[in-house]
């Protein structure tokens, strides 16, 4: 697994997000395995569920934030559950769900030797 990033473009803001083995854990400690996340998340068997989308989400820009302000020795305070979905519902659900499932797949990809 590799760290990968992405960002979310809110009110004029870049806001980044990062799935890593933390944000799996926290996952898994909710949900119970990400399988059973990501069949809530990508809509495969329905209408994606929302709070999952926002739980997931918020897990990986919290992420993001404490790695910046681990390096950067900032202070940077965590989104909220509320802030989070209020992004969400300005890019669009599914527009979101597509996105953070894109960024889990590109970092539990396995890597060949030649890569």
């Amino acid at each position: 697994m590799k760290d990968v990033n992405g960002e979310l473009r809110y009110k004029d803001k870049i806001i980044k997000y990062v799935f890593n083995l933390n944000v799996m854990e926290a996952i898994q400690d909710e949900y119970g395995t990400l399988d059973e996340w990501g069949a809530l998340t990508d809509g495969t068997k329905g209408e994606v569920n929302a709070k999952a989308i926002i739980f997931g989400f918020t897990e990986m820009i919290n992420e993001a934030v404490d790695m910046k302000n681990d390096d950067e020795g900032t202070n940077d305070p965590h989104y909220t559950h509320k802030q989070v979905g209020r992004m969400i519902t300005e890019i669009g659900i599914e527009n979101a769900a597509v996105n953070m499932n894109k960024t889990i797949v590109d970092s539990t990809r396995v890597e060949s030797k030649n890569e």
